[in-house]
């Protein structure tokens, strides 16, 4: 049926998600979901809207949320932007804010999804080299561009650039947008939302779906000046004016109304995080520092894929990359203390 395509669409090489399989007895440690359900405020709060009302639809702009999390924030609701997750906030921000004809920078080991955006809309790809430890070299950044973007922590390495360095990038591109992807910001990072009123081309995006554990309620975010916001309104009301169900509106505003639940949970993951980092290197791997809800192993005496394969044998998924630098690594999202159990215990014998 590929007769029927448009061009482009033959020209497309798609992000591939984080595999959801249905195996028995599974432990699953390959998409960075959150080993803790969300806030039981959240839980309420969809309860009490899942009526009548759904049969209208919801509030196109958010004001409700925008003025939460702007209040979070310490910003103006015109600084927010709404999205159905940060997925869809970063195809609007590619859309909207780097088709200038030039490349956009982002690091060679990244989120994969960038240069599928920049396959979308025909916008050339320039991949930065990130040090031999993972980390993002400010320095690197520089030159004529049409934007720049990088996750912080990074992922899938997890490693986190302090915020002066952030801001030597921000400050160093004065003429064109950056944009910081935080969406494991929580769980160990400094987040570059307190920059966004001294620099007009700074653009931060965050999600619900992991330190809030709301990655299916689909909420994401950018904090940014207005003048970007408004870019982002213009194209997400041409091509979705109702981004946001209801659930969603609700579900969101609860997470942020319980504080204390969400320091909970993102300490539980963050004291995982220690004690498989020292579990794996008491086995020989060789783990790269992380700031996120996730790690990125490797043991030098067995191949990544053979690893991956090994424990799914046993029942549990891990993220494996069959790319360059990365192809003998394993991306171990962080789980409940139990889950953690299982993989530090069927390692011993793969190794």
């Amino acid at each position: 049926m590929s007769r029927f395509w448009s061009p482009r669409v033959k020209e497309l090489t798609p992000y591939v998600p984080g595999e959801q399989p249905k195996l028995k007895d599974l432990v699953k440690l390959n998409t960075n979901e959150h080993p803790l359900g969300p806030s039981p405020k959240v839980l309420e709060a969809i309860r009490a809207e899942a009526g009548d009302n759904l049969r209208l639809y919801p509030d196109p702009n958010g004001d409700v949320l925008k003025a939460k999390l702007a209040d979070y924030h310490g910003v103006s609701t015109k600084q927010v932007f709404l999205g159905n997750g940060s997925d869809e906030v970063l195809a609007h921000i590619f859309f909207g804010l780097f088709q200038h004809g030039k490349p956009v920078l982002f690091p060679d080991i990244t989120y994969s999804f960038y240069p599928v955006y920049c396959g979308i809309y025909h916008i050339e790809a320039q991949a930065i080299p990130v040090a031999e430890d993972f980390s993002i070299r400010p320095e690197d950044y520089t030159g004529d561009c049409g934007g720049i973007i990088f996750p912080n922590p990074n992922a899938p390495s997890g490693r986190a650039l302090a915020l002066s360095g952030v801001e030597r990038i921000v400050a160093g591109n004065p003429d064109v947008v950056v944009v910081i992807d935080e969406a494991y910001v929580d769980f160990g990072a400094e987040s570059a939302i307190k920059l966004v009123d001294r620099y007009p081309n700074l653009l931060v995006t965050q999600t619900l779906s992991k330190s809030r554990s709301l990655a299916g309620l689909r909420v994401g975010f950018a904090v940014g000046h207005e003048d970007l916001i408004e870019a982002l309104e213009r194209v997400k009301n041409s091509f979705n004016s109702y981004p946001l169900d209801r659930l969603a509106l609700v579900g969101a505003v609860a997470a942020y109304d319980d504080e204390d639940y969400f320091r909970h949970a993102t300490d539980y993951v963050i004291r995982e995080r220690q004690r498989v980092t020292a579990g794996l290197e008491r086995l020989g791997f060789d783990v790269v520092p992380s700031a996120a809800n996730f790690v990125l192993a490797r043991h030098p005496g067995h191949a990544g894929a053979d690893l991956a394969a090994a424990l799914r044998e046993r029942s549990i998924i891990v993220r494996h990359f069959n790319k360059p630098r990365i192809e003998d690594h394993l991306r171990i999202t962080i789980g409940s203390e139990a889950q953690n159990d299982a993989l530090l215990g069927a390692l011993p014998d793969i190794v």
